[in-house]
């Protein structure tokens, strides 16, 4: 974030309101922004969708809020190229925020992804795995080499990462075997019959349940990406056993 942006320091300056509720707040703004195409329509949404946007921006400093005006007067006055640079200015600062304030709070994450919203889910699952420091056990029973392209890159050196599937052996084994074998990270892959539910564990220390496989998160329908908390004990040690008693492929 740069100061020509009025965005340096601006996250000290949260009297009134939490830090996370300003998350929730931008997370919403987000899930609620306007298309590319749409953005320009004077509908009812769109308005309400800026003016709230400048509201909760400027909880962060006057001259964030500044800032966010500024960008809404050149889409409702510029020419269209200077309207879609102002438009994916102000969705880049709220990504830009969210993902600020997601390393400075500790809390659980409930987020819900809409159908199509397949870029807003990698997001979020990309974001708790690059989050771990020692250790990531990844359970779906339609785990693939899809997942291996898709979000192994961004596990952090010295991590070791296991894998936990069922149903696509077939094509997971041979890509996290190459992965490993590249980027020197220590992969783990087992099998085991008995899987339903798709989690992610980091660290021992956090567990996030998706509502859909993590290959199709978004594609074709509605789900949800919430953090296990007062289970979490259960659920670690329920994983964590069958990971113990699974076939070891890798």
């Amino acid at each position: 974030m740069t100061d020509s942006r009025g965005t340096s320091g601006g996250l000290l300056k949260m009297a009134e309101l939490k830090k996370e509720q300003i998350l929730a707040e931008v997370e919403d703004l987000l899930r609620l922004a306007p298309s590319m195409q749409d953005f320009r329509n004077r509908s009812a949404e769109n308005l309400a969708f800026f003016g709230r946007t400048i509201a909760v921006i400027g909880k962060l400093s006057l001259s964030q809020r500044s800032y966010i005006s500024d960008r809404v007067d050149y889409i409702k006055n510029a020419s269209v190229t200077s309207a879609e640079e102002a438009f994916f200015d102000i969705i880049v600062l709220l990504n830009t925020v969210k993902n600020e304030l997601r390393m400075e709070t500790i809390g659980p994450i409930n987020t819900a992804i809409g159908h199509g919203m397949v870029f807003d889910y990698f997001e979020e699952i990309k974001n708790v795995i690059r989050i771990a420091k020692t250790d990531i056990l990844v359970v779906d029973p339609y785990l693939s080499d899809e997942f291996v392209r898709l979000y192994l890159p961004f596990v952090q050196p010295g991590v070791v990462i296991r894998l936990l599937g069922r149903e696509k052996m077939a094509t997971l084994i041979p890509a996290a075997k190459l992965f490993s074998q590249q980027y020197k990270k220590r992969i783990e892959v087992r099998s085991a019959t008995s899987l339903h539910d798709r989690y992610l564990l980091v660290d021992a220390a956090a567990c996030y349940q998706s509502g859909a496989s993590f290959k199709d998160g978004g594609k074709s329908a509605s789900t949800t990406i919430t953090q296990i908390t007062d289970a979490f004990a259960a659920v670690r040690q329920t994983y964590e056993d069958l990971w113990q008693k699974s076939k070891i492929e890798l």
